[in-house]
């Protein structure tokens, strides 16, 4: 199933996230937890000693090189290298008749990290991550011990060090893989599947498949359908398929395809929003008339016969759902409305008087402002021809003009503050974007941008 909406996080942005992330998991390492540490040593020309190392304290854990890389039907691996971190404990030791205690530092250094992450969705359409892979290795351990009888220990630290060794390594794929179930898992599903836009519709933003790691980005697919939050139903086409560009200037891009927009025209359509009327207190008072049968008697010189000087009002509906086409050119609609006229009776009953079918071409200009897609329209002249009439035949073309100014002055308004309110993109939580991108290709509209994440 070709997507209707993409997601793209190029290097940039996995390099940012990485940044972010390994942040959280260098400070979730200086709270590891340590065991204590006890045994048994014999020490050429001292006999048996036995020692206890305790209260063992993490100060520093700090992972100051990484990088993270896709890799192909797997998902994304993160290496960490050159890293180091400084503790400090208690020591206790027994051997002939002799005790003591006193304190230790460990300093350990060239800790090499290696993290696979497979990525995946739910049955909800939500992504989906865990640790595939995970390996640990320290290659220098310093103990130094200090007390009247230091120098002891350090007659036999490489076994104690080997222990330390060991211990560290696996406490710190264990606290990795901890922190992914945690942490990462229940920070992209934050990333919102569907998204009520209002009272009538809303978006579906699930995965269509798990996401997908190429060598330069990492791409996720997403149905991208609006419904209708009264009777959702099949949409009749499917998607077609985005020739993404090269482009990877931006941290993220998302292309919307027109699958994307036109799923929004049918559920609109069968919410019945897509229907409007225009009375007198809609007609700006700058636009020099009435909407009444006085004005249009002029084009139709029957209606002052049959309703004279009777206000009027029209209701504009679409007998069929819009339908837009993208192209590097913009993006492009030529909707077909429409206008039944009414006489309003003294007694505020409706009397139909004609039945007229507008079409105008419209374009759209499009933006991004605080996570959600905004828009405004610009329409040319209309055209129109009589579908239906209760006051005998008359030249249309006469009223075109006037026409043009009625829709222009009070349906286009309505529409464009309508789009200004927007819809929202699939962001996860606490994630804003800057310096937007707008391009528009083939069959979709690319949007690029730079990602900030927000703390809590």
């Amino acid at each position: 199933t070709n997507p209707g909406f993409v997601v793209r996080i190029t290097q940039a942005g996995l390099d940012y996230a990485h940044q972010q992330g390994v942040a959280i998991l260098e400070k979730e390492l200086a709270q590891l937890k340590l065991p204590d540490i006890s045994g048994d040593s014999r020490v050429l020309r001292v006999g048996k000693v036995r020692y206890e190392l305790s209260r063992l304290r993490l100060r520093d854990f700090h992972l100051p090189y990484s990088r993270i890389t896709p890799i192909s039907n797997v998902g994304l691996q993160v290496s960490i290298s050159n890293a180091f971190a400084e503790l400090d404990g208690d020591w206790r030791v027994k051997f002939l008749f002799v005790r003591d205690h006193g304190s230790f530092d460990i300093k350990v250094e060239n800790v090499y990290i290696k993290i696979s992450l497979r990525l995946g969705s739910d049955s909800t359409g939500k992504p989906t991550v865990s640790t595939s892979d995970c390996s640990a290795r320290i290659s220098k351990v310093r103990v130094l011990f200090s007390g009247k009888f230091g120098w002891l220990y350090n007659l036999f630290h490489s076994s104690i060090e080997s222990r330390f060794r060991k211990i560290l390594e696996d406490k710190v794929c264990a606290n990795v893989v901890k922190s992914v179930q945690n942490d990462l898992q229940r920070y992209i599903q934050t990333l919102p599947v569907t998204a009520r836009i209002d009272d009538k519709t809303g978006i579906d933003y699930s995965l269509v498949t798990s996401p997908r790691a190429s060598p330069q980005s990492l791409d996720a697919d997403l149905k991208g359908e609006f419904y209708s939050l009264a009777h959702r139903s099949t949409v009749p086409f499917s998607p077609l398929p985005l020739a993404f560009p090269s482009d990877h200037d931006r941290m993220v891009y998302f292309g919307a395809s027109s699958y994307f927009f036109n799923t929004a025209s049918i559920a609109y359509h069968k919410a019945g929003a897509l229907v409007f009327e225009i009375t007198e207190a809609m007609i700006p008072k700058d636009a020099g008339f009435s909407l009444n049968t006085s004005i249009f008697s002029a084009f139709i010189p029957q209606l002052e016969e049959m309703y004279p000087n009777m206000p009027m009002k029209f209701r504009l509906s679409a007998p069929t759902a819009p339908f837009l086409t993208i192209g590097p050119g913009g993006i492009l609609l030529k909707p077909i409305v429409d206008a039944q006229a009414y006489a309003i009776l003294p007694n505020s009953s409706l009397a139909p008087l004609f039945l007229l079918s507008l079409v105008r071409n419209v374009s759209a200009v499009i933006n991004v402002r605080s996570g959600r897609i905004v828009g405004s329209l610009d329409v040319g002249r209309i055209r129109l021809s009589l579908k239906d009439s209760a006051v005998g035949t008359f030249q249309v073309r006469m009223m075109q003009s006037l026409m043009n100014i009625l829709t222009s002055s009070t349906l286009l308004p309505r529409l464009n503050a309508r789009l200004d309110e927007g819809f929202p993109l699939p962001l996860l939580d606490r994630i804003r974007l800057s310096n937007i991108l707008v391009r528009f290709h083939q069959n979709f509209l690319l949007l690029g941008a730079d990602v900030h994440f927000q703390p809590r």
